[in-house]
């Protein structure tokens, strides 16, 4: 990794620490591990993941047309190809919980839950590859973590069958070489002028969509009653 790109991800990981924490120890994965959220509740999850990730598609596919070089455009075409595994293994989720396609497609997004989709279409528009590609350097390896921890819950509590937990463990699993690729585009930008602290501030603001979206499905669920 560029020593300028590995100060800078050190620093922000260091800095999103509090956040972090707050993810990774939430009460709705508490609520799930406790068995306090059935297969009727789990939906909710299904329904708002199928918003996030229809529109995340769309915006990595338009960070692809964006990309400005051969190794840029071969990240962003993995990141496009793991939206669209995740997406069809949400569906094998959705239907071992009881979501019907339709549920999907028809229930509604809730505005704390979409906020995250929202801010990476305002990345894929407005921001450089090297902040959209930092954002989700600093991103994944939390949101993975969360969902390693739904899987183990999911199959002990729910009964899954792995093949029913694989959106979760697709994304507790990072492809090898992704935090090297992801700081090679990082390292692109700052090469070409893109500043430190905007790529900072773009991983922060992810982050604290990241954690909305837990507060929101928290209060959606209903978890104090």
């Amino acid at each position: 990794m560029d020593p300028r790109v590995l100060r800078l991800v050190d620093a922000v990981r260091q800095e999103l620490e509090p956040i972090d924490a707050r993810i990774l120890t939430h009460p709705y994965l508490q609520a799930l591990d406790a068995g306090r959220i059935g297969r009727e509740r789990l939906q909710l999850f299904a329904t708002q993941q199928s918003h996030i990730i229809e529109s995340d598609l769309r915006s990595v596919a338009l960070m692809v047309a964006r990309a400005s070089s051969e190794r840029s455009r071969g990240f962003f075409i993995e990141l496009l190809e793991g939206e669209r595994a995740a997406l069809q293994a949400l569906r094998s989720f959705a239907a071992a919980i009881g979501t019907a396609p339709s549920t999907l497609a028809e229930g509604e997004p809730l505005p704390g839950a979409f906020a995250y989709s929202a801010f990476v279409a305002w990345l894929s528009l407005y921001a450089s590859e090297a902040e959209f590609a930092g954002a989700f350097l600093i991103n994944l390896p939390v949101w993975g973590a969360n969902c390693g921890r739904m899987a183990e819950a999911l199959r002990r509590g729910c009964r899954l069958a792995e093949a029913d937990v694989a959106f979760f463990t697709l994304f507790a699993t990072a492809q090898p070489g992704f935090e090297e690729r992801a700081a090679t585009v990082v390292a692109e930008g700052l090469g070409r002028g893109v500043r430190q602290d905007q790529v900072r501030r773009a991983a922060a603001l992810l982050q604290g969509y990241e954690l909305l979206f837990w507060d929101t499905l928290a209060e959606a669920s209903n978890l104090g009653t």
